[in-house]
């Protein structure tokens, strides 16, 4: 997760950002891996190319994942309907075999899975924001009522779903229980306040050690939708809300797998050393998710689809990764590229 503090810190990207946002920017400036020098944010409509190829630094990766979807801000914030959509969608998507084709290079083409455990609605009311802070807060939480039992910790995700609405941050504290939200009042003083969903946020993911031997890996994301004032919450690409977030978390879902101690490497700072926690990351800092994202520019259309599930049932709208094969983004395939191409 990204510091909040006004000193310039260099980190890995692991955040979902709509290009050209403040919230892009924020990230952009500060993309590079622990020990190395910023980034360049590339213009949009660039070629693919190598330079932009992930490298794996040696760290975890999740072969067999197992993810759920925690709502956020009771029953009285969701349509049932989003939410079935949204689980439907997810869970698809990650499963599908064409998809994972071009997933399984990060994992030498073994196969990988993904199980999807039902969803649950969190008690409580719509909160107005949420940050980093709260949601490290909420998993820690969890933990210690024993929500998660069942679960191995090792190979999941914990998905939070934040409601139409709520707006997220990457604060690193905890919330205020009063706080303003609104995009006209930042305070240019402090750009880090930049870094939300009404600026191109879009979502992250991240980890949280519960103690010496137990990490919880996570993701949360906004309820990504066109505000009634005519700005966006969120990254808006499809034309229903619920498919923008299923396209979000799909996004991080397979950041997660691929670079899941992101967060140690993070607060490793400048240190070289946190760069042995990362899986697969480009040299320039970016996860699988990113470099599509930024490369798309403001044509989300074309890394952000609706693409035929491989069994023929129907459509899921899913975010297009970064495949070294191909040195781009890159939608479904029939089968596993040759590993001789990824090199």
């Amino acid at each position: 997760m990204p510091a909040t503090s006004q000193s310039m810190k260099l980190r890995t990207m692991n955040v979902a950002v709509r290009t050209g946002s403040k919230a892009s920017k924020h990230f952009r400036t500060m993309a590079a891996l622990p020990g190395g020098e910023a980034a360049l944010a590339l213009a949009p409509g660039l070629p693919p190319t190598p330079a932009q190829n992930l490298v794996h630094h040696g760290g975890k990766t999740i072969q067999d994942l197992t993810f759920t979807n925690f709502y956020i801000g009771g029953a009285p914030a969701w349509k049932a309907s989003d939410m079935q959509s949204i689980d439907r969608a997810l869970s698809a998507a990650m499963a599908d075999q064409q998809l994972n084709n071009v997933m399984m290079q990060y994992f030498k083409n073994k196969p990988i899975s993904s199980k999807f455990k039902p969803s649950q609605v969190l008690p409580g009311t719509k909160p107005a924001a949420v940050s980093q802070g709260d949601v490290e807060g909420l998993v820690s939480t969890l933990y210690a009522q024993g929500a998660l039992e069942g679960f191995d910790l090792a190979s999941t995700v914990f998905n939070f779903m934040l409601p139409s609405g709520t707006v997220l941050n990457t604060d690193e504290g905890p919330t205020p229980a009063v706080k303003a939200v609104n995009a006209a009042a930042r305070n240019p003083v402090h750009p880090e306040q930049d870094a939300d969903s009404l600026n191109g946020l879009g979502g992250y993911h991240g980890s949280v050690h519960v103690s010496a031997k137990v990490t919880i890996y996570y993701a949360v994301g906004a309820f990504s939708e066109q505000l009634p004032d005519g700005n966006e919450n969120g990254i808006v690409a499809f034309d229903l809300p619920w498919k923008n977030v299923a396209a979000t978390f799909y996004h991080e879902l397979n950041e997660a797998r691929t670079d899941p101690d992101v967060e140690d490497a993070i607060k490793a700072g400048s240190d070289p050393k946190g760069a042995k926690f990362l899986g697969w990351v480009s040299r320039h800092g970016d996860e699988c998710g990113d470099f599509p994202m930024s490369e798309a520019g403001g044509n989300l259309n074309l890394i952000m689809k609706e693409v035929m599930l491989t069994d023929g049932s129907g459509t899921v709208p899913v975010q297009f990764q970064y495949s070294n094969a191909v040195k781009g983004p890159e939608g479904p395939i029939p089968a596993p590229h040759p590993l001789h191409k990824h090199k």
